[in-house]
C-alpha cells in the first residue's frame, strides 16, 4: 500500500509544472536610470539593444537649439535625450556628430540648473540692501544712545579709582594684576571723570 502511493506521488509531482525561482533583486528609480551602466555578465540590457542605439546618429533637429530649448523641456524627455546621448558617447567620439558632442558638453556643464548665471543687476539690488540695512542699524544704534539715560555712577573715573584702592587692600589678583609687584597699569580706570551736576 505504502509503495503504490509513493509511486503515484513520484508520478504527479513529475507531472507537474516546477514553481519559478523568485528573484529579489531590487528595481532601480528613475533616478538610476539616468547613471546605470550595462553590466557585463548580467542579463538586464541586452547586447544587441544597446549597440543598436549607439550606432545610430541622434537627428539634427532633436539637438538644434538645445541651450535655449533645455530649460522648458520635461524632465522625462531630457532624461531620455540625456539617455540617448550618454549611449552614443560609448562609440568612439570621431564617429559622433558635432552637434552631438555640443549637445553632449552643454548638457553635462551648461549655463542651467545650479549653474545658471544670475539675473542681470542682481549684484547691484544685493549692494543696495546690504547698504540699507547697514544704516538701518546705525539708525538703531544711535538712537538707543540718544534715549538711554545718563551712564551708571560705576562708570566715573572717581568710582573706578576708588575700586583699584579696594583691590590694593584686598590684595585682588597678586599674580599679574592690580596687587603684583611691579604692576603698572591703570587697574580699574577706563572712563573720564563724573561730570558734576
Amino acid at each position: 500500500m505504502f509503495a503504490r502511493s509513493v509511486s503515484r506521488a513520484a508520478a504527479r509531482s513529475s507531472a507537474m509544472p516546477m514553481p519559478a525561482i523568485r528573484s529579489y533583486r531590487t528595481i532601480p528609480g528613475p533616478a538610476a536610470c539616468v547613471n546605470a551602466r550595462p553590466q557585463v555578465g548580467k542579463t538586464s540590457i541586452a547586447p544587441q539593444q544597446t549597440r543598436a542605439s549607439s550606432e545610430h546618429a541622434i537627428a539634427n533637429p532633436t539637438l538644434a537649439g538645445i541651450e535655449k530649448r533645455w530649460e522648458a523641456m520635461p524632465p522625462q524627455e531630457q532624461a531620455d535625450l540625456w539617455m540617448q546621448l550618454r549611449d552614443r558617447m560609448k562609440v568612439d567620439w570621431h564617429q559622433m556628430t558635432i552637434q552631438e558632442k555640443k549637445a553632449a558638453y552643454w548638457i553635462a556643464f551648461g549655463t542651467h540648473g545650479p549653474r545658471a548665471r544670475a539675473p542681470k543687476g542682481e549684484s547691484m539690488k544685493i549692494f543696495l540692501k546690504v547698504v540699507q540695512l547697514s544704516a538701518v542699524s546705525v539708525a538703531v544704534f544711535y538712537s538707543i544712545h540718544a534715549f538711554a539715560g545718563s551712564q551708571p555712577k560705576t562708570m566715573s573715573k572717581e568710582w573706578q579709582e576708588a575700586s583699584n584702592e579696594y583691590a590694593l587692600r584686598e590684595k585682588i589678583n597678586p599674580i599679574y594684576g592690580i596687587s603684583s609687584e611691579g604692576y603698572e597699569g591703570q587697574g580699574f580706570v577706563q572712563s573720564p571723570p563724573a561730570e558734576k551736576s
